[in-house]
């Protein structure tokens, strides 16, 4: 198969969607690939690094696309990349449609097949091609929020570790999960006094477990999200239903009692925000302020540690680069239902139900795709 991998183009986007090492296991399977001139600089790898490998270098992101089958990308494409997918195109990357009738649209309207990477699940359970990024955001979220903390940066001056004779910063966290799990980490790292709600027991139990009394753990309601955010000085919004719109949990009623200069991170934003007054912002405007509290909604956040990120997003989407590969997109999605889970759009079609949903789509199911 022939495989492309573009530059990204979103605002201060780093990551790529192969590594030199990826590239070369994909030519060892008898694959071509075609990179981008400059798509690896992000990262520290130059065309030579990708041509020791086996890559073919492509002047542009229009020669990419015209000579490969599969295009493999991290960040969802923008309109100019859309207007160059077609019908025989396989395109695996995060898409996070459902807040995006504009970009579902445009797939639709290209014929091209689409493998969301956020979508794709493991056969315990989980979602192996969200998680590797959802650590990195869980880590970062609190990073950020520190810093914009900050009284330069708009914030109430609080150190969240606190000093001697201080009191620390009070961290909430919105859901248990992947993200919520690693902000947790960072946030107790630090010395923060931490508190995470989610409404699964069995993830509360198993964060005290790990913890071991270092965070608070609540079951979600409205009262207790309400009353734990007018209390906090840094929120994590890091709720997800796959595929589907981020609930609203944090009111503007909500938001409106909390302390001055008190730091929401939104890093649902991508499928929508957590918090209703949550709307994206990048790398280079990363923060704005709403009833004196400051949001930072950066839909890339592991764009900024590039390096890291792609390495770790590699590790994890590698083995299903070549199983699409080896096998063409339809026998590897009648082989691994997991796969089969990440197909968003086919031929016209939305093939995942949450994304039809939030869409107000009709939803056929992906397997009736596969011949």
């Amino acid at each position: 198969m022939k495989i492309g991998v573009p530059r990204e183009t979103k605002n201060h986007e780093y990551r790529v969607g192969l590594t030199p090492s990826a590239v070369r296991e994909v030519v060892a399977h008898g694959h071509e690939v075609y990179v981008e001139s400059g798509a690896g600089h992000g990262i520290g790898a130059s065309d030579s690094d990708y041509e020791r490998a086996g890559a073919k270098i492509a002047l542009n992101a229009e020669e990419v696309f015209a000579l490969a089958t599969m295009i493999v990308k991290v960040k969802e494409p923008i309109a100019e990349e859309r207007a160059r997918l077609k019908p025989h195109h396989l395109l695996f990357t995060y898409l996070h449609l459902a807040p995006d009738p504009g970009q579902a649209e445009d797939i639709l309207t290209s014929g091209a097949t689409a493998i969301a990477y956020e979508t794709v699940t493991a056969p315990g359970g989980g979602l192996p091609l969200l998680a590797p990024m959802s650590e990195v955001a869980g880590r970062m979220s609190i990073q950020a929020g520190a810093a914009a903390l900050e009284k330069s940066h708009g914030g109430r001056g609080v150190l969240l570790g606190g000093v001697p004779g201080v009191e620390p910063g009070r961290v909430v966290i919105i859901g248990g999960g992947t993200v919520g799990n690693n902000a947790a980490h960072t946030a107790v790292g630090m010395g923060a006094d931490v508190t995470i709600v989610d409404k699964s027991l069995a993830v509360l139990r198993h964060l005290d477990e790990i913890y071991g009394g270092r965070v608070k753990t609540l079951y979600a309601t409205r009262d207790a999200i309400e009353r734990l955010v007018l209390q906090a000085d840094l929120v994590i919004g890091a709720v997800l239903i796959p595929g589907a719109a981020a609930p609203k949990l944090v009111t503007r009623t909500m938001l409106s009692a909390m302390k001055p200069g008190a730091v929401i991170v939104d890093v649902a934003i991508d499928q929508g925000g957590c918090f209703e007054t949550s709307r994206p912002t990048t790398h280079t405007d990363p923060t704005y302020v709403v009833d004196g509290i400051v949001h930072y909604c950066v839909s890339n956040m592991p764009g900024a540690v590039a390096r890291t990120a792609t390495y770790a997003l590699n590790a994890a989407t590698l083995p299903y680069v070549l199983l699409l590969a080896d096998k063409g997109w339809k026998e590897a999605l009648k082989e691994d239902a997991g796969l089969r889970a990440g197909l968003n759009i086919c031929a016209g079609n939305v093939t995942h139900p949450q994304v039809a949903e939030a869409l107000g789509k009709k939803y056929l199911p992906a397997i009736t795709q596969l011949g």
